[in-house]
């Protein structure tokens, strides 16, 4: 929308001072002055005005990708994780996923990096995050939810890390889940 104002405003611009170059009318000039003055202030006024969200944005959620990856039968598989992503988009939530590092390695045998894991859980990349080699996931983990204000879908409790996110203690802001059943389910506090 804002694009549309701001061609209507260059447009008007363009033809105000356009105008006088075609006609020797000093009414018409003044005239088409006023005329783009107007639009520009109008589309200033509009651009200016902060951003407002979108209704029905869906709301950010992480998931602990290394742990929710060993949901099934204990064994690392990344369908389960692209399940939980599909279950999650299914109902409205944005998904992101952090990795540690040796992910890639545990699925294919190789590094992956964020592009890659994109691909294969048909995510957007800034949707997934792979902690540096030699890095705990963890840390990036919890700082992410912390600035998103975002819940973790995870089994882990993260007791090392409670004196540095005092708001893992909060309801909701962890969330268990797992297989019962063959059926994927979410323990909703």
């Amino acid at each position: 929308m804002r694009s549309l104002w701001f061609s209507l405003g260059l447009l008007s611009l363009i033809a105000a001072f356009a105008l006088p170059l075609l006609t020797s009318d000093a009414g018409a000039v003044h005239q088409a002055f006023l005329v783009g003055l107007a639009i520009c202030c109008a589309l200033l006024w509009i651009l200016s005005r902060p951003r407002r969200p979108k209704p029905g944005k869906r709301q950010a959620i992480l998931i602990d990708g290394s742990n929710v990856l060993h949901w099934r039968g204990g064994v690392a598989d990344i369908a389960t994780v692209a399940d939980l992503v599909r279950s999650l988009e299914d109902t409205g939530y944005r998904p992101g996923v952090v990795f540690d590092a040796n992910i890639g390695y545990k699925i294919a045998d190789r590094f992956l990096n964020d592009r890659q894991l994109a691909k294969v859980l048909a995510l957007p990349v800034k949707q997934i995050l792979v902690a540096p080699k030699g890095t705990p996931a963890d840390a990036y983990l919890l700082q992410a939810a912390r600035d998103m204000d975002a819940p973790i879908i995870t089994n882990d409790r993260f007791r090392d890390w409670a004196d540095d996110f005092p708001e893992l203690t909060q309801e909701g802001r962890l969330i268990q889940g797992g297989y019962r059943e063959g059926a994927l389910y979410l323990k909703q506090p």
